[in-house]
């Protein structure tokens, strides 16, 4: 890429894409098509095909997507793999009409198999059943492998499809519906804080910016208190003797005393499942970074070494084409959760739910592939929470 090479993000508003489009600016990009939803629905494939047709990008990063956690995956479902799969059949079909140079999807590791060796490497694809509740979704980003690989193939194309693991960072999405673990959890634990120090004026801000369910800082106490419990976030009266750090002595009426009854309130924030499962995560910006590197540098070409299937004279076959990006460093929901919980100064209780699912108990990438390539991440996942706390509640 150069420059000033004609650039089409799509989903330049969110996590992915904004993170890209900082990435390209600061290394001196200038020439960006820029649509909103509004502006153009890639579920529409007369409006794609026209937008193709008169921008004539050169390079397309395709990172609009319809995305949500372990909630929104399994009660969205037809959502998700119907939105999922019109976008990427649009885009990807009419940036190969269009005679696009270069584009980069965006997938999921999610694509894997439940039970998939770990680390995982890219060669696990569809090598056995998926996680239930995020079925459709994986299913959608799986075809959007195969249909990059597919143009490649037949039309000559220079597709790359590239497999993130779970990202968090700035313009993430903290919809305790349908956002992603991580950002769920920064939000509740940090309301949880509020809520615990009576912060009423954190509570409404919060929710002036980010209604929940047309609940917003407007909204009655009472109102908004149960929106947060149906949340999980909620404070439970507790009653405790305190102590005045006076002797036992007896009252004017003769009984004896150490001090006083208090009503104390206890906040707790549930978490859903065991908090057993193993999780990577990765800062958007640096999968951005590895994003912008794969397409300065990295051709389908690179990735696309044929094995002989059957032995020698049998068929030569290209599978697995797609780039692993991450980190290769895990930590359990429990330990994710303790670690936002001292960041965030939250005293209250941490609360497990385990009649709830867990997904699946360990995902963690084998990024051997994309190292190879040339690239390895920056920022852990320490440094990573406390920057997006600190952006989160600015």
């Amino acid at each position: 890429m150069n420059k000033d090479s004609k650039i089409y993000i799509a989903g330049h508003r969110g996590l992915v894409g904004s993170a890209i489009l900082k990435n390209l600016q600061a290394k001196g990009y200038n020439n960006f098509v820029l649509k909103t939803r509004r502006d153009l629905d890639l579920t529409n494939q007369q409006q794609t095909k026209l937008f193709f047709e008169k921008e004539k990008p050169e390079y397309v990063f395709l990172a609009a997507a319809k995305v949500g956690g372990i909630v929104a995956n399994n009660t969205y479902r037809a959502d998700f793999i119907y939105e999922n799969l019109m976008i990427q059949n649009n885009v990807i079909h009419y940036s190969y009409k269009a005679g696009v140079k270069k584009l980069l999807f965006l997938g999921s590791t999610c694509i894997y198999p439940k039970e998939a060796q770990q680390p995982i490497k890219e060669t696990e694809l569809l090598t056995a059943p998926l996680e239930y509740t995020n079925e459709p979704y994986a299913i959608a980003k799986i075809a959007g492998i195969k249909l990059c690989e597919s143009y490649n193939l037949q039309y000559g194309t220079n597709f790359l499809a590239v497999m993130p693991t779970n990202l968090y960072g700035t313009n993430d999405n903290f919809d305790l519906e349908k956002s992603h673990v991580l950002p769920a959890l920064v939000r509740k634990i940090l309301l949880g804080k509020y809520l615990e120090e009576n912060n009423w004026d954190s509570i409404k801000s919060d929710l002036n910016k980010r209604p929940i369910e047309g609940v917003d800082g407007t909204s009655a106490p009472d109102e908004i208190k149960r929106m947060l419990e149906k949340y999980g976030v909620n404070s439970v009266i507790t009653k405790e003797r305190k102590n005045d750090g006076m002797k036992e002595r007896k009252n004017d009426e003769g009984n004896r005393s150490v001090g006083q009854s208090l009503n104390r309130a206890i906040v707790n924030v549930e978490i859903w499942g065991s908090g057993k499962p193993l999780r990577e995560f990765l800062w958007s910006e640096d999968m951005a970074d590895a994003c912008v590197f794969l397409m300065e540098n990295i051709n389908f070409k690179d990735v696309s070494s044929p094995y002989i299937k059957g032995g020698k004279g049998g068929l030569k076959e290209i599978r697995n084409t797609h780039i692993n990006i991450g980190s290769g460093e895990e930590i359990s929901i429990k330990g994710l959760a303790e670690l936002i919980k001292e960041q965030v100064g939250f005293k209250g209780n941490l609360e497990f739910n385990t009649s709830k699912p867990d997904g699946t108990m360990r995902k963690v990438t084998d990024t051997a592939k994309l190292n190879k390539l040339g690239w390895k991440h920056r920022i852990g996942i320490e440094e990573g929470i406390v920057k997006l706390i600190k952006w989160y509640q600015q």
